[in-house]
């Protein structure tokens, strides 16, 4: 599996995952609408990284640079979508484009079906169209929602999401598994947890907190600080992805709808991707300061809706069938990020 399609190329995921490809040497092609849901300047950033000009990429629907061919599209489109799975053959995809955060899910709900069910339903008929040798589609732990069974496990229902962004993200899951059932696409939709690092979102805690401390400013703590999270490095994530790509799933022969709910009689599974090392926010926070020498002012909120207080990755399949086990520790993750945060931002 040498061509390998990635969507979702100038977020923070795709980025990470799509300079690793080229260095592994699979032939990429990437699609990103590199809208302004946050800084589109980080997100052209992130493809002149990977050797792609932003003038050129601007006014032009495809822009190719060694090895890597990068499509400035929007995945609702689902005619262009198609022409590009026709044109270019894949041999797998790796879904991770969507509108991403809980909260802007609160205010903005139409971006999330827009994105996360319409353009997912443009790559998955692509693959239904031109087959692939195997799907992956990027899940989250939050459609766990309101489980309480902790480490969350992939073998229990995810029945009780509890925002409109993990809703979308079930979905998700349920329309590839429908597609696996009907028309025998081996796909895997992997769940992950809290990912963090360099060219990181700055909409998210580390980027938010990192930032506002800097600047001398209060940061917001919501749940009075009592959340913990299973905070997963993105090359863990990278890696465990690869991993996965390797093995594309296959029919579970005997399961049952009495059996776990990660496989199933189609070619079709769901895997966790987490650091399996919880830790409270608040001593996420301590590293932060202690990366910065700088103490943070800190505001204490109630929880927000949609916020789970407990976020644990049960990760057993992804060290027993995939041979992956994540190692990075925060220590290391969030030293790597201030490091990166402070030369990209000339400080």
């Amino acid at each position: 599996m040498k061509k390998i399609l990635i969507t979702g190329v100038a977020g923070f995921i795709g980025f990470h995952l799509t300079r690793r490809m080229k260095e592994l040497g699979y032939h990429v092609s990437g699609i990103d609408n590199v809208n302004d849901y946050y800084d589109v300047n980080l997100k052209w950033a992130r493809l002149a990284e990977l050797g792609i000009n932003r003038e050129k990429a601007e006014n032009r629907s495809s822009v190719s640079e060694d090895g890597f061919t990068f499509h400035h599209l929007d995945l609702a489109e689902t005619e262009k979508v198609l022409a590009i799975f026709k044109e270019e053959r894949f041999d797998a995809v790796i879904h991770l484009a969507a509108q991403a955060g809980v909260r802007y899910s609160l205010t903005n709900p139409q971006a999330y079906t827009h994105s996360n069910i319409d353009g997912f339903l443009s790559i998955i008929e692509g693959c239904r169209k031109y087959p692939v040798q195997h799907f992956i589609f990027a899940s989250t732990s939050s459609v766990y929602g309101l489980n309480t069974n902790m480490p969350f496990s992939v073998k229990k229902p995810a029945d009780h999401p509890i925002s409109l962004y993990a809703a979308t993200k079930k979905a998700n899951e349920m329309i590839a598994h429908a597609y696996c059932h009907l028309y025998q696409i081996p796909a895997t939709g992997v769940r992950f947890f809290s990912v963090y690092g360099p060219w990181g979102r700055p909409d998210m805690a580390l980027f938010i907190f990192t930032k506002k401390i800097l600047e001398r400013k209060a940061i917001e703590v919501y749940n009075h600080g009592n959340m913990q999270r299973d905070f997963t490095y993105v090359s863990d994530i990278v890696n465990g992805l690869i991993h996965i790509l390797k093995q594309p799933p296959i029919a579970n022969l005997s399961w049952t709808d009495e059996t776990d709910p990660s496989t199933s009689s189609a070619p079709y599974r769901l895997v966790n991707i987490g650091n399996r090392k919880p830790i409270n926010l608040m001593d996420f926070i301590r590293e932060i300061e202690k990366n910065l020498s700088c103490k943070a002012e800190i505001d204490f909120l109630p929880i927000q809706p949609g916020d789970v207080p407990v976020n644990i990755a049960n990760v057993d399949e992804l060290i027993n069938d995939f041979g992956y086990r994540p190692s990075v520790s925060v220590a290391e993750g969030v030293s790597a990020f201030i490091n990166w945060y402070k030369s990209y931002y000339k400080i």
